[in-house]
């Protein structure tokens, strides 16, 4: 009875976890005060019930993915050391600018206590970000324990990024003056229900590398085929489900194409073709359904639907882009001194909003709140040693997802180790021009790919039955 109770109580935690997922991007993609305090609210909620119910799973992932926690507790601690008060003293000795910027405020400073921090308040949000993305990642790990919940994980990104998509487009094609979602005037570029169209952009590609993991995940597992066998596959891929999945990433497509976004488009189709590389190098056996699938995806997707939605005036935004036009290589230049001066501790999570302005090119009229360049922003903020802690947790993930991409036969965890790949690459590309990541939900959606990539490596799969097909 107790493990029945358990059972049932853990399935309703994970389809909590579901829900999170499918609400999060609608409030303008999380990037709003009330709206991530929601989302830290319901994550902390989800941990501390898990614990509640599992009391060992604490020292199971501890045992299990002990170095994830190591990184993640010390790039937490390595947050609060900017956070918590110093005796002015210590302050003075290590960072003397920052007593002379409080001095220079409104009321000179008194206190024999201070933060490193140039914005307490803002690290302090930043702070309770990272700690929820941090449950986040080890309940996904926890909760995520079976092949079904893992294609129920992939199914589900794939379906919010499908109704992105699908709201995205109808929002333009439809002419609306207004958004459905708290009536911001629509233009001809798609954003769904995001506001800046480059997290959109990111967003769908993140959707749309779960998808394509997915449909790589149903490939048929076997080897040769007579003719009478390859044409019942073919009819029952038509008649089943896969057939809508398929259509669901050509929407995608289109909806990406749409927001005009130019690194969203190129990191969408550069981290897809090169990690359909890998897989051509590392599948093993090769199937030709993986082979055709991506002919079909560069055919179909690329050459004619997008071509018919605006693939050329995104060329063109491409091709037009100059940098004596462009700011944002102004921003970054503007930003190096302070991370000479900052670049060790870090200036604080959330500072580079208040620290810019000091140092800001008059030639540039735009008003920036994040540096358009993620690596450069969380090296000012967290510092290089921050930085790489968080990044050692990406590198590792990548690594569990080739190990998998390498070794794994059965299609679920390679289609999964592929989503992570592909994801993480075009992040990573998309990473070096804007900032994707300061956009809640595409957050915690890149933390779950990224801890569904590790468990790819060692998720026990159940013996596959002759019905998989392609």
């Amino acid at each position: 009875m107790v493990s029945e109770q358990f059972q049932k109580t853990e399935k309703f935690l994970f389809g909590f976890l579901l829900f999170i997922l499918i609400w999060l991007p609608l409030p303008l993609g999380a990037n709003r005060p009330w709206a991530w305090a929601l989302m830290q609210m319901s994550i902390f909620a989800l941990g501390g019930l898990l614990v509640l119910i599992d009391t060992k799973v604490v020292n199971r992932l501890w045992s299990k993915y002990r170095t994830f926690a190591m990184l993640w507790l010390a790039f937490l601690a390595w947050q609060l050391l900017n956070i918590i008060p110093l005796p002015a003293a210590f302050i003075d000795f290590i960072r003397p600018q920052r007593l002379d910027y409080l001095e220079a405020g409104i009321s000179a400073h008194t206190s024999a206590w201070a933060s490193l921090s140039f914005d307490v308040g803002q690290s302090h949000i930043v702070f309770v970000k990272s700690l929820a993305y941090c449950f986040l990642f080890f309940i996904t790990l926890s909760l995520v324990n079976s092949s079904k919940r893992l294609k129920f994980t992939l199914v589900t990104i794939s379906a919010v990024g499908i109704f992105q998509a699908i709201y995205g487009a109808l929002e333009i094609l439809s002419g609306l003056q207004y958004s459905l979602v708290f009536r911001l005037p629509v233009s001809h570029i798609a954003t769904g229900s995001f506001v800046y169209k480059n997290h959109y952009a990111n967003f769908l590609l993140l959707c749309l590398s779960a998808a394509i993991g997915y449909l790589i995940a149903s490939l048929h597992i076997g080897s040769g085929a007579t003719t009478r066998e390859r044409l019942r596959r073919f009819l029952q891929f038509w008649l089943s489900n896969k057939v809508l999945f398929r259509i669901g990433i050509i929407i995608m497509v289109i909806a990406l194409v749409m927001s005009r976004s130019r690194m969203g488009n190129s990191a969408f189709f550069i981290s897809m073709t090169v990690t359909a590389t890998l897989g051509l190098v590392f599948f093993k056996p090769r199937q030709k359904s993986f082979i055709a699938l991506f002919i079909s995806m560069l055919v179909i997707d690329v050459l004619i639907v997008s071509s018919l939605f605006g693939l050329k005036q995104v060329q063109e935004r491409l091709e037009q882009t100059n940098l004596a036009q462009e700011s944002r290589d102004e921003v970054i230049t503007d930003t190096l001194p302070l991370l000479k001066q900052f670049g060790f501790l870090g200036s604080g999570g959330g500072t580079f909003y208040t620290l810019y302005p000091q140092v800001q090119n008059e030639r540039i009229q735009h008003f920036y709140d994040h540096a358009h360049n993620e690596y450069l922003q969380f090296a000012l903020e967290f510092g290089v040693i921050g930085s790489l802690l968080i990044g050692g947790v990406v590198l590792i993930c990548l690594k569990h997802s080739f190990s998998a991409m390498r070794n794994r036969r059965h299609p679920l965890p390679r289609g999964t180790a592929f989503a992570c790949i592909m994801a993480a690459m075009g992040m990573a590309l998309h990473c070096s021009v804007d900032f994707p990541l300061q956009a809640p939900a595409n957050s915690v959606f890149f933390i779950v790919i990224l801890a569904l990539g590790s468990i790819s490596r060692t998720l026990k799969i159940a013996r596959p039955s002759r019905s998989q097909q392609e």
